[in-house]
């Protein structure tokens, strides 16, 4: 616990620095994109020296990091909103948009991964495999904003079944959620399958086969548990890969959350939004992180030893 600690705690200041630095070496001058281009000189340096922007960049660095400590992420330079306020009432949509595609995932690729794995153990069904192998492939290999625009193209423009844009209601979550989990469906498929060929390998199925063990009890109650552990590896890390990747699918579906927030502060120029989004993108992945090895460790000391 306390050597993942301090790797939190260290990854968190690099994350902070980095943050800073990648935003303000964004070509352009922020204050001249929020004023206009006709905005005169004077008012622009004026508004530069109130926010801060004319101080060397370490001494920007300190103020900033010295706010975060008391949580005040700073305001908009559009708006004159508090980024914590954009944060709070974006994060939500993000979050549920991420957490929902991740147990669709995992609740249709364990099955899907299990039953290719029964399929084709000690070499059998070679085109069930080949299938499988092929269209999971595949599945991992497209982005998701293609399976964003393929889906508002076919069930929202072409058959009118879901709304192609914004959060108006159940119906409105499906396409978005889809968009972000068919890849991750094939790819924890694809483990799922390793791990259950490895496991039905061994010497205890072998054994409950020839104890005329039911089936459907070998796989569920004996099996099954013993692959979730990459799986769950795994659903840790697309969760986090999923809340980071849902930038380019919000902005296909004009998803009201960080996303679609994030695209227009860099584009805008407005640093404390994207900086502060950003943070909480960096901070959601590595308390992601950090949960799954203390998980893990809880379930498989072993992992940790070997670790150590």
């Amino acid at each position: 616990m306390l050597r993942h600690l301090v790797r939190f705690v260290v990854s968190l200041g690099v994350l902070l620095v980095a943050s800073f630095a990648m935003i303000h070496l964004i070509p352009g001058d922020p204050v001249r994109a929020s004023l206009g281009p006709a905005a005169p000189a004077e008012l622009v340096a004026s508004r530069t020296a109130a926010l801060g922007l004319d101080r060397p960049l370490l001494e920007q660095f300190t103020t900033y990091a010295g706010h975060l400590l008391t949580g005040d992420l700073g305001t908009s330079f559009l708006t004159g909103e508090p980024v914590g306020e954009v944060i709070t009432s974006r994060l939500p949509n993000t979050l549920v948009l991420a957490l929902l595609a991740t147990v669709v995932a995992l609740l249709a690729a364990v099955p899907i991964g299990m039953w290719a794995a029964i399929r084709t153990e000690n070499g059998r069904n070679r085109g069930t495999e080949a299938a499988f192998t092929s269209v999971t492939g595949t599945a991992v290999a497209l982005p998701e904003f293609l399976y964003a625009i393929g889906l508002v193209t076919v069930f929202a423009i072409g058959l009118g079944v879901f709304p192609p844009a914004g959060k108006a209601g159940p119906e409105s979550y499906v396409l978005p959620i889809l968009a972000l989990a068919i890849g991750p469906i094939a790819m924890i498929a694809r483990i799922s399958r390793v791990e259950t060929l490895r496991e039905l390998g061994k010497d205890y199925v072998r054994l409950a086969r020839a104890k005329r063990l039911p089936a459907r009890r070998l796989y569920l109650r004996h099996v099954l548990p013993n692959t979730l552990t990459a799986t769950l590896t795994l659903g840790g890390l697309l969760l986090t890969a999923l809340i980071a990747g849902s930038v380019l699918v919000e902005y296909v579906f004009a998803w009201p959350g960080l996303g679609l927030k994030i695209v227009e502060s860099i584009t805008q120029k407005d640093y404390p939004v994207a900086q502060g989004v950003i943070l909480v993108y960096g901070a959601i992945v590595l308390v992601v992180n950090f949960a799954v090895d203390v998980v893990l460790g809880v379930l498989d000391p072993t992992s940790s030893i070997k670790e150590s």
